[in-house]
């Protein structure tokens, strides 16, 4: 008999999205991403955080104040979509924990992605999430707000002997 206590295909790539967020060194928040082919093939991953070369101990990573992370920080949808190194998003699906802003939907449209799974939708009422769902739906991409069966999924390093 088979296990029945298996993940779903929509726990397991919001689950790789979660993990991909712990890669992030921003103190505030950490978001990740995983962009999926239409068949269940994992493309892409990313996580919020500064350019290559950009040092994650010279650039801010203050929210408020005179100098902020804001204008240098790369979100995690946009580099899932800069690491797929070319290959064809056309109906590939994103995961990710907190709903796109406005300039990543503009990343997700342009990219041919085709539908937007996320967990979060916490600045559902700023002027980018707004502005975020009307491109979106413009451009005929699904959003779906991910309800799981399980609250948390355990990984365990230690080898069975």
């Amino acid at each position: 008999m088979k296990r029945n206590d298996y993940i779903s295909w929509d726990e397991y790539f919001m689950g790789v999205a979660l993990l991909a967020s712990k890669r992030s060194k921003d103190p505030n928040t950490q978001v990740g991403a995983c962009i999926v082919s239409p068949d269940n093939i994992i493309l892409s991953t990313g996580y919020n955080g500064f350019p290559i070369g950009c040092s994650d101990d010279e650039y801010p990573w203050a929210r408020e104040g005179e100098e902020t992370k804001y204008p240098y920080v790369v979100h995690a949808e946009l580099n899932a979509i800069l690491n797929c190194n070319g290959k064809s998003l056309h109906g590939a699906s994103i995961y990710v924990a907190l709903f796109p802003c406005n300039e990543c939907a503009k990343a997700i449209i342009q990219s041919g992605i085709r539908e937007v799974v996320y967990l979060s939708d916490k600045y559902a009422d700023t002027d980018a999430t707004k502005a975020s769902k009307r491109m979106l739906a413009s451009a005929g991409v699904s959003l779906r707000q991910l309800k799981p069966q399980v609250d948390s999924i355990l990984l365990d390093f230690r080898v069975k002997e």
